[in-house]
């Protein structure tokens, strides 16, 4: 059976990190293209990263480029997002999931992901 799980998330000050993690069961991870998306309540689902089952390369949302990075662990068949100087902004449900493309489609588009992870809450606040 198919399963993403994310965790990591929590309440965090801003200018501090938090790092996702989204692990897989059922399938190998580095076989799909993996996004991370967040979704704000009153706000559509958008792709924040994305990581390329091709070649492992990457894209990043304007919002979020030089202060978010994702990576994947083949042996660990889990993918992270390291979120760093973390803004009031940032605040949403995480979810990661996955795309049969190669590459990743730019933006990330939620509607071509096909498994979901059920989402890790990120709250930036002082």
């Amino acid at each position: 059976q198919v399963q993403l799980v994310e965790s990591g998330g929590g309440l965090v000050q801003p200018g501090g990190s938090l790092r996702l993690s989204c692990a897989a069961s059922g399938f190998t991870l580095h076989d799909n293209t993996i996004g991370w998306f967040r979704q704000a309540p009153g706000k559509e689902r958008e792709g924040v990263a994305c990581i390329s089952s091709l070649d492992a390369s990457t894209y990043y949302a304007d919002s979020v480029q030089g202060r978010f990075t994702i990576s994947r662990d083949n042996a660990e068949n889990t993918v992270y997002l390291q979120m760093n100087s973390l803004k009031s902004e940032d605040t949403a449900v995480y979810y990661c999931g996955t795309d049969l493309a190669e590459l990743c489609r730019l933006p990330p588009p939620s509607y071509e992901y096909d498994y979901w992870g059920q989402g890790t809450q990120v709250t930036v606040s002082s």
